[in-house]
């Protein structure tokens, strides 16, 4: 029985199929898209929810989701800030996978954009290069580096700039630099 404990994950065949099956299925279509759009997230808040979604019910909608149980975790006593239990959002993404991976790179894009805007640097980086575009990337590096440097997070940087293709750190002196 430890054992079993202790392999047990959100990967787990038969807790994705359940969560996937009688808990995102049967939501209604709105909430079960607002789910898979959102999933890609390790942090919600209803602005963030708004810039994936295109929609303009994020807040009330993480709202409604605690409300009703449904796998949301708020973070703040202010209820801005949520994040989806563990195992519920690794079957989210693995939904997500299945039925939309076309648009994993979109939504983490998105995202990316709306940290950057909202002066979440260090997020933003993120995001971006889990939405797979390196050019906007290293852009987002460069913007951060000052600040990264102050904070003498010198590993984060280096994590990077490991992480970018060595043609586009060299074609950017500041990244070249440091590479």
């Amino acid at each position: 029985i430890a054992a079993f404990v202790q392999d047990f994950s959100g990967s787990h065949r038969f807790v994705l199929d359940y969560l996937i099956e009688e808990v995102v299925h049967r939501q209604p279509d709105d909430v079960s898209a607002f789910l898979l759009h959102t999933c890609v997230l390790d942090q919600l808040t209803g602005g963030l929810c708004d810039a994936l979604t295109g929609r303009s019910d994020g807040q009330q909608m993480l709202e409604r989701l605690e409300r009703e149980n449904v796998f949301v975790v708020p973070l703040d006593d202010a209820r801005h800030w949520y994040r989806y239990h563990h195992l519920f959002a690794d079957a989210l993404r693995a939904g997500l996978t299945a039925e939309h991976a076309d648009r994993i790179g979109t939504l983490h894009a998105a995202a990316s954009r709306w940290f950057a805007e909202n002066g979440m640097l260090i997020e933003a980086v993120r995001q971006s290069s889990a939405s797979g575009d390196d050019e906007h990337t290293a852009e987002l590096v460069e913007l951060t580096l000052a600040d990264v440097r102050r904070r003498r997070q010198d590993h984060l940087l280096h994590e990077w700039l490991r992480a970018l293709p060595d043609p586009v750190v060299r074609r950017r002196p500041l990244l070249a630099v440091l590479g």
